[in-house]
């Protein structure tokens, strides 16, 4: 392959992912994985959306995580690349990328928050607070930080749905499925935080800075 064609093909992958852009999806990702990693895993505040299915399926199936979770985050990116674009699946391979790398970043570390174990409220609200503005700056670039994001995404698109209300009708039907094996007192909380993500990723997303949209 000749040099001139590796450069056309690297100017089309790269099309649309400015250093600003990426710098601010890495951002969005350190932010979400830091309140998942440290809040949300220490105190067991339980996902909707895919995770939630995931330990769902794993539940009353013992289908292993390692192999449902690429599975339903395929099904979720397929689904989007049919309604968002190929550009939308581009950006998202960036950042759940960075998601990713920044979780095995945290997990070099002991836990660097409080265990706010007997204060599940605050937990969930603090950890919706940092799921929320890590996501909603990733989404506000036009990306996604895994399935979740994307079937919401399409969600809103076809249903022409706020954001937050794809992001809580996704939320609601796991957790409310996952009642079948978690107590409700625990289910509350996990309502709380994800009720909180979804405004804030909500409200980032309309954020204007400046009289203009983060995305051009």
């Amino acid at each position: 392959m000749s040099r001139k064609r590796i450069s056309v093909l690297y100017q089309k992958a790269m099309a649309g992912l400015s250093f600003r852009r990426v710098a601010l999806i890495a951002a969005g990702a350190m932010i979400c994985s830091f309140g998942i990693h440290n809040i949300h895993q220490q105190v067991g505040i339980t996902e909707g959306g895919v995770i939630g299915l995931m330990l769902l399926v794993e539940h009353w199936l013992g289908i292993s995580p390692a192999l449902i979770t690429p599975v339903l985050d395929i099904a979720c990116y397929l689904l989007a690349l049919r309604y968002l674009g190929g550009r939308f699946i581009k950006i998202s391979v960036i950042s759940t990328l960075s998601v990713s790398l920044f979780y095995k970043i945290w997990e070099l570390f002991p836990p660097m928050l409080p265990d706010l174990s007997p204060y599940p409220l605050l937990a969930a609200i603090i950890g919706g607070i940092f799921v929320g503005v890590g996501v909603g700056i990733i989404v506000r670039q036009g990306g996604s930080s895994g399935g979740d994001d994307a079937l919401a995404l399409t969600i809103s698109r076809v249903t022409h749905w706020r954001l937050s209300r794809s992001y809580l009708f996704t939320d609601l039907v796991v957790l409310g499925l996952s009642l079948t094996y978690i107590p409700l007192s625990k289910i509350i909380f996990s309502l709380i935080t994800v009720t909180t993500s979804s405004l804030l990723i909500d409200r980032i997303q309309d954020l204007k800075l400046r009289g203009t949209s983060i995305v051009t």
